[in-house]
């Protein structure tokens, strides 16, 4: 793709089309993309239903999402080898959701996402991406991994509490108060599923950890419950209606169905009814859960772009994660986006095209049909260590650790502020303080950076008329100076400020302007008023060799010459002549 183009168009299913038909795909290939999608999707299965359940959804609702939304994107979008599903960073925004709207509002508030990441897509809206900072994203994202590992406390050691609670600080005074309810054969399931998390891909690294865990982990509670010490379960936690009314434990063992969100119940437990209030409610959500599906997925191509040195089509994405999030919640699927964990395994898979995240899909709606009784006795305290470990990954803790002890102060300040911003109050408000602060920051080092120097210019005596001064700044008719660095709102008025300072009672200012780098409409404002002050000193300012960029920006302003008080010059030489009368060619327009 030429270069920025994968910033700029839009063209949806470009990753597939690129993959089948602008490069040789055969039979080799095809078979590499089924193996690769096994291989994901067998990941999938345990983090789709642990990431359900965290977001406060039955966990065959995260096993829809890998299925319905994960076909969807991968065929529209413009990431050859996302994958995508339900991932870690939603949790904190879906969990209070889920808590106040009940699933109707959830699946609402994700058919709203999906319109608002295509209508991001049509405004060409994914070049953005470009423009967050590290800290920004490394700051949020440690503070979602905080919250989700805070999350899991519950299930970690069996507590007897509400984890949907209202903010972070509620939630660990709950988790306090619910200490002695603790449930040490929880605790010993944590224990043994975080060991041989940790402890497996020492061992080898041809099996991902997290399988052997979940089978250890869920015989250690069946041996419990042998004992007469019950461990709470999938199959305990959650139930389905089946044909005849009665309930059955577990997940259903049924592909998803159609249904209209507003037809889920809600918080109350009945039926969503659909009305301009509830919109209204759930518009700060879906634009939340929007704007973190474009960022993760967005980023997660980047990261694809670095392993395959392929070139993703930005707006292509964002169009194809919006479709399948407008889609997908009609057959039961929360929001999805791109997940990095997953897309980086189907690239070390040897993944060829976005047919391997279809078979991904396949391969859980596999598992769903076939494994859903047996995925009843996975333990709640298992699904809770999987996170906990899914958390730390996400945190990206030695990134930031890097971060805080090499980079500058400003941006140690932006990922602490997001952080704790995060963590505090949500998402939404750590990323745009962040990006208003990062942005603050930077504008302050790049005024920083622009400077007037004074350069070295012969004094004309016969062109000073009072040449009887002993000062001999006055007894120089002209002063030269050069400004190096952009021009624009928060370094003009200083440096013209200075200008002026210095050049008290020289007749003729001259400013060098081949250094300038950027001028903005601060930049004119400060211009304007500077030459409103000389024009009642009966002073003169030449500028000489005006950059293009700049050059626009006058004309567009009106700015034109004046006769004895403003004129413009090609160059030095012609700016320098001794003679007041000698101008310049006015700017065009």
């Amino acid at each position: 793709m030429p270069h920025r183009q994968h910033l700029t168009s839009l063209r949806p299913g470009i990753a597939l089309r690129q993959s089948l038909f602008e490069s040789p795909y055969g039979r080799k290939s095809l078979l590499a993309d089924i193996l690769a999608g096994i291989t994901v999707g067998i990941i999938a299965i345990p983090l789709a239903m642990a990431l359900a359940i965290a977001s406060g959804a039955p966990p065959q609702h995260g096993l829809y999402t890998a299925i319905v939304a994960g076909i969807i994107i991968a065929l529209s979008g413009g990431s050859r080898l996302s994958v995508s599903g339900p991932t870690a960073a939603f949790v904190v925004l879906l969990a209070p959701i889920s808590a106040h709207y009940g699933l109707g509002g959830l699946m609402l508030a994700t058919v709203m996402s999906g319109a608002i990441m295509m209508l991001m897509s049509l405004m060409r809206l994914g070049r953005l991406i470009q423009y967050i900072p590290e800290p920004v994203t490394l700051g949020f994202t440690g503070g979602i991994a905080i919250v989700i590992a805070s999350l899991q406390v519950k299930d970690l050691l069996g507590l007897s509490i509400d984890s949907s609670g209202e903010g972070f600080w509620p939630l660990w005074q709950g988790i306090i108060q619910g200490l002695p309810s603790s449930q040490w054969p929880s605790a010993l399931v944590a224990i043994v599923t975080l060991t041989v998390l940790i402890g497996w891909p020492k061992l080898t690294g041809k099996v991902p950890p997290h399988l052997p865990a979940i089978v250890i982990g869920t015989l250690t509670a069946l041996w419990l419950s042998g004992n007469g010490h019950a461990v709470d379960t999938i199959g305990s936690r959650f139930s389905y209606a089946l044909a005849d009314g009665t309930l059955a434990p577990g997940i259903p063992p049924f592909l998803p169905e159609w249904i209209a969100p507003w037809h889920l119940p809600g918080s109350d437990g009945k039926p969503l009814a659909l009305s301009w209030s509830l919109l209204q409610a759930l518009l700060p959500s879906a634009l939340a859960i929007a704007m973190l599906g474009a960022i993760e997925s967005l980023l997660c191509a980047v990261v694809l772009d670095g392993m395959t040195g392929k070139r993703h089509s930005a707006n292509s994405e964002l169009f194809g994660q919006g479709l399948g999030n407008l889609i997908a919640p009609f057959f039961g699927a929360i929001p999805a986006t791109a997940a990095i964990a997953r897309s980086a395994a189907n690239v070390r898979a040897g993944a060829r095209s976005p047919l391997a995240a279809v078979f991904h899909a396949l391969t859980v709606l596999a598992g769903l049909l076939v494994l859903a009784p047996v995925l009843a006795y996975v333990p709640m305290a298992t699904m809770a260590a999987l996170l906990l470990v899914v958390a730390w990954h996400m945190s990206e803790a030695p990134k930031s650790l890097h971060l805080v002890k090499t980079a500058p102060l400003a941006d140690v300040l932006v990922l602490l502020t997001c952080l704790l911003l995060t963590v505090i109050f949500d998402m939404v408000i750590a990323i745009g303080a962040g990006i208003v602060l990062a942005s603050l920051l930077l504008m302050g080092q790049l005024a920083a950076t622009t400077r007037l120097v004074a350069q070295d210019m012969p004094c004309h005596p016969d062109d000073d008329p009072q040449n009887n001064s002993q000062d001999d700044t006055a007894a120089c008719s002209s002063a030269l100076y050069r400004i190096d660095g952009p021009l624009f709102f928060a370094a003009a008025d200083n440096v013209f400020s200075e200008l002026l300072h210095r050049s008290q009672g020289v007749q003729t200012l001259i400013l060098d302007w081949q250094n300038v780098t950027l001028l903005d409409a601060g930049g004119v404002a400060a211009l304007e008023r500077t030459l409103s002050q000389l024009k009642a000193e009966g002073r003169e300012l030449r500028i000489a060799s005006v950059p293009f960029h700049a050059l626009r920006v006058l004309v567009r302003a009106r700015v034109a010459e004046i006769p004895g008080l403003l004129s413009f010059h090609a160059d030095l030489t012609s700016a320098c002549a001794p003679a007041a009368n000698e101008y310049g060619h006015a700017l065009p327009g």
